[in-house]
């Protein structure tokens, strides 16, 4: 058996060099609209189609995801960097929602309009793990961005900053 354990810090500071996508997740419900910044998103399986959502029990909206049962993961392009930094803050869920145009598909969970691609969802399942709640979500609708210009670049996070993937398609 493995006796030592791995740092809190340690793993954190490794985890920093595993590029993500960054996200914003969504929902809205009888207290209104709620949302924060994610990088852990993932699809489980495509039949049914299903992502899963990590989000730290300690978040202020936290309770809202729960109550609601529903959620949107709005995939950000390059030039979501100010979006993603305002649903990472302080900043007031109304004062979050004033950056971006939004609208909603089948949940009524807010949509981002120009988000790379929209997946809106049912939460189905809830599992604890440590700090944090995984939502097990099944998708229920899917939006994907027109192109603008040819550009479709992804914003991503790696080693504590942003950058961009993708192509420039040059006519």
């Amino acid at each position: 058996m493995i006796k030592d354990m791995i740092e809190a810090t340690d793993f954190r500071n490794a985890m920093s060099l595993l590029t993500t996508a960054v996200n914003v997740i969504t929902t809205k419900g009888s207290s209104g609209a709620h949302g924060f910044t994610a990088s852990a998103v993932c699809s489980v399986t495509d039949t049914p189609p299903t992502l899963l959502v990590c989000m730290k029990q300690t978040s202020r909206s936290h309770a809202h995801f729960i109550e609601n049962k529903t959620l949107s993961v709005n995939v950000l392009g390059a030039q979501h960097e100010q979006l993603s930094n305002a649903f990472a803050s302080k900043l007031s869920s109304e004062e979050r929602f004033a950056y971006g145009s939004w609208t909603q598909l089948q949940t009524g969970a807010p949509v981002l309009e120009d988000a790379l691609v929209n997946f809106d969802c049912e939460i189905e399942h809830i599992q604890e793990v440590g700090t944090h709640s995984i939502f097990m979500c099944r998708v229920v609708a899917i939006k994907k961005a027109e192109q603008q210009g040819g550009i479709d670049e992804s914003l991503v996070y790696f080693n504590r900053a942003y950058h961009q993937v993708g192509q420039v398609e040059i006519a």
